[in-house]
């Protein structure tokens, strides 16, 4: 098994990507640890892991408070005593605002979960990581982490950070055994409209955006992402770090 006794920490694992994650990693060995917001579907993915034969730990908690993050990564740690994979999966998407647009709530909402949330885990977790002699975190970025119009400018924005603080990660920890990836995702078959109110999204943003999601080539599903980030967590991977990888059938290469 490709992460056969390992301990994977994944954001988000409610649904979509996380729980996409969160089923493959245990698939594959891994004892998982989450944290989702939502305790219902929180309680889905804890039966379909346990259903399946796997060891699950579901930490109910909201990624942008840092209490919360603090909470998943002490039970974590206190369960098994190490951490072996960070998956910094969790993500809200913003109303298309251009900056002239934007309300400061939605700047507050999507950088406290796409930018906040991720740096308080990765800040806990290296030391961790440091101290064991390795581990392997994986950020689930965005094209728009890369390019200018797939969404408005506090996701935009959001994801660009995310990027950032995968390759300063990368950098500064190189020599201590810690790995740090990036998944530049595509267009994801996911519920991630749900997080915002459709009825609020910013017309002429969503017409500029609109420009550039469509030519989207194809719609990926939430296991393709979530294949991606066993390989980026796995050994096969031991020499890859800093990267940013596009998955997005091909969007990019526009």
């Amino acid at each position: 098994m490709r992460l056969g006794g390992r301990i994977a920490v994944i954001t988000g694992v409610g649904s979509g990507m996380g729980r996409a994650m969160a089923v493959r990693f245990s698939g594959e060995g891994a004892k998982v640890v989450g944290l989702e917001w939502n305790e219902g579907t929180l309680t889905e993915t804890a039966e379909m892991l346990r259903a399946a034969g796997g060891e699950f730990l579901g930490v109910q908690g909201n990624v942008a408070a840092q209490a919360d993050v603090q909470r998943l990564v002490e039970s974590a740690a206190g369960k098994y005593g190490r951490i072996d994979v960070l998956c910094n999966n969790a993500g809200v998407m913003d109303l298309n605002q251009g900056v002239a647009e934007l309300d400061d709530a939605v700047w507050e909402r999507v950088m406290g979960i796409n930018v906040n949330g991720p740096m308080y885990a990765t800040r806990l977790v290296v030391p961790m990581m440091v101290a064991q002699g390795g581990g392997s975190i994986v950020n689930t970025a965005s094209v728009a982490g890369l390019h200018g119009g797939a969404a408005g400018v506090a996701y935009t924005v959001s994801k660009h950070a995310l990027i950032g603080l995968t390759r300063s990660t990368a950098w500064m920890y190189a020599t201590k055994g810690v790995r740090c990836n990036a998944i530049a995702a595509g267009a994801v078959e996911t519920n991630i409209m749900q997080s915002v109110d459709m009825s609020h999204m910013d017309a002429p943003g969503s017409a500029r955006t609109g420009a550039y999601t469509g030519i989207i080539p194809g719609l990926l599903k939430a296991e393709d992402i979530a294949s991606l980030a066993l390989f980026l967590a796995s050994d096969e991977a031991v020499k890859i770090n800093g990267a940013v990888i596009a998955a997005d059938a091909g969007w990019t290469a526009a």
